[in-house]
């Protein structure tokens, strides 16, 4: 054998391994990511997000997808709590997280369809009705109700208001437990003057359940840690097929997005969270 054909015998076999590599690492890819169904990864119990019944505006948000997708939607329930991701998405048992915080490396997020705030919760009609920032010294000497290890928090201690604070558990099993719900219903009951709570959980519990409270987004607040959040979708760690597909839906759909989420409850900002998102524009 001439070293031309050597050498050309030697590189239609790198060919033929780079080929057939390639073609392994796109048909491992393609294979997880269902092609007959949106398959969700979701709590069951997470109300007012995700719910077994399918009344949460994440399983709206679910069927919109799954719409534009042309597929319909399945789901893998789990709490979601220490395991999550391990015991859905990287089992493989589903393809995608409706709502997860940007930058989160567990999973590979889409780009972000909303962008949202802890807020303040207080009676429409009391003298805290003006109130816009923790710093207000309105908020002296009052009890509010905050999720323990919560960024709030921190800015609560700032201002001296966690002397008097009662806190909520952060990690719970949503099936027994809501602090959401009990510090909303604490505010009606009296038992606390203010509630500070992640704003696309109470403002669509506010909206349902408590219409005589009024919800501002802690949008003012001076130094760290932000009080805002981009919230995207979570897919595989490599899933760049799927993430950009994903993508190309937000993008095309944003509108529809901004609308169901507006409905539900949610208090929408604008990308960098410093107003709130005017959904007609």
């Amino acid at each position: 054998m001439t070293a031309w054909a050597a050498e050309a015998t030697r590189s239609a076999a790198v060919t033929l391994l780079l080929a057939f590599t390639a073609g392994a690492g796109q048909a491992q890819t393609s294979d997880l990511v269902s092609k007959t169904s949106f398959r969700v990864c979701a709590d069951p119990a997470a109300d007012p997000m995700s719910m077994k019944d399918g009344s949460g505006y994440e399983n709206k948000l679910a069927e919109l997808f799954a719409a534009k997708l042309e597929r319909p939607v399945s789901y893998t329930w789990f709490p979601m709590a220490t395991g999550f991701i391990r015991q859905t998405l990287k089992a493989g048992k589903c393809d995608v997280v409706m709502g997860y915080a940007q930058g989160n490396e567990l999973v590979l997020n889409t780009n972000h369809y909303m962008t949202s705030a802890y807020v303040l919760v207080v009676p429409d009609s009391g003298p805290l009705a003006g109130v816009t920032k923790l710093s207000d010294p309105a908020l002296q000497g009052l009890k509010l109700g905050v999720i323990a290890g919560s960024p709030p928090a921190t800015h609560m201690a700032r201002y001296g208001l966690i002397g008097k604070a009662r806190p909520y558990q952060l990690v719970v099993d949503r099936r027994v437990e809501s602090p959401a719900s009990d510090m909303l219903n604490d505010l009606a009951a009296g038992e606390i003057d203010a509630a500070v709570i992640w704003g696309p959980i109470a403002g669509p519990l506010v909206k349902r359940d408590h219409p005589g409270m009024k919800v501002t987004p802690l949008i003012h607040e001076d130094g760290a840690p932000k009080l805002f959040y981009r919230i995207t979708m979570g897919v595989r760690q490599g899933e760049k097929v799927w993430q950009r597909e994903l993508n190309s839906q937000i993008r095309r759909n944003q509108a529809e997005i901004n609308a169901l989420l507006t409905e539900a409850g949610v208090p929408l900002l604008d990308d960098m969270g410093e107003r709130p998102l005017d959904v007609g524009q």
